[in-house]
């Protein structure tokens, strides 16, 4: 069965549609291209197809942080419309497991934001734990203008971030929204000025995150996504029970000792 199960996989990912993944292993970062000229569409193949990337990502050790990226200077304009027609209605309802991949993912994931952040591609930045733009972005879930809403978890993630209103204001009028105003109401996590810009944000936050404890990343980011949508008592305990298990772990007693001997942590991830 596992067997069977790792082919499909093999076979899913084998001819990439309309993606791109490179390793740069010193930098320690996998890259995941949304590729497909000239404004990085996304197919209803390539999202299972993200989903198995990402499960990919997961366990590579040279990968610490993912980061998600449009080509030629734009992140995605969304869907594709048209091929969607083509799909069995009873082949939707899934759609938002497969976009949530980078929330299931235990390392950091990164979303740069480049000229257009819609439809499904923006659902996709939702689930990431970073949301890296420029200034010129414009992020949105337009698909009421064709009769349609978003699909794959865009609504209720939005929500949780900025609030019924807001959302409501977005999405039913399909706004497109400046990404000053984003990173305002808290949709972005940080704009650069320019494409530069965010190339040296990437490599920032990247090198950041690659420099603590993975053990410690992978827990706080099962704690915090679980207990965001759960009650207050139960986002407590659950901390607790974390933070109590992790005291036994190389990676604490790594990081306690570097911080009395005044010297750099090497971390194991154990």
């Amino acid at each position: 069965m596992s067997q069977d199960y790792a082919k499909q996989r093999a076979e899913l990912i084998e001819n990439l549609d309309g993606l791109r993944v490179e390793i740069d292993k010193e930098k320690r970062i996998g890259w995941l291209y949304l590729d497909r000229e000239p404004l990085n569409i996304v197919s209803y193949l390539a999202r299972q197809q993200i989903n198995a990337i990402f499960e990919a990502f997961e366990h590579d050790d040279d990968i610490g942080v993912v980061v998600i990226r449009g080509t030629g200077g734009i992140y995605t304009s969304g869907g594709d419309v048209r091929g969607f027609f083509e799909v069995p209605r009873n082949g939707m309802s899934h759609l938002s497991w497969n976009i949530s991949a980078p929330a299931r993912c235990s390392k950091p994931v990164i979303c740069a934001l480049e000229k257009y952040a819609f439809g499904v591609g923006f659902e996709l930045s939702l689930a990431c734990d970073f949301r890296l733009a420029t200034k010129e972005t414009l992020v949105g879930l337009p698909e009421v203008s064709i009769g349609q809403i978003p699909g794959s978890g865009g609504a209720p993630r939005l929500t949780s971030l900025i609030g019924l209103a807001r959302a409501k204001k977005m999405i039913y009028l399909g706004e497109r929204v400046p990404a000053e105003t984003a990173l305002d109401w808290g949709i972005l996590t940080d704009v650069a000025e320019d494409q530069a810009g965010l190339d040296e944000m990437i490599d920032k936050y990247a090198a950041r995150l690659n420099a603590l404890s993975p053990l410690a990343l992978a827990t706080i980011k099962q704690v915090m996504n679980t207990a965001f949508d759960s009650t207050l008592d139960f986002g407590m305990n659950l901390e607790g029970q974390a933070y109590e298990k992790l005291r036994d772990s190389y990676d604490y007693t790594e990081g306690a000792t570097a911080f009395f001997e005044k010297r750099k942590a090497v971390y194991k991830g154990e």
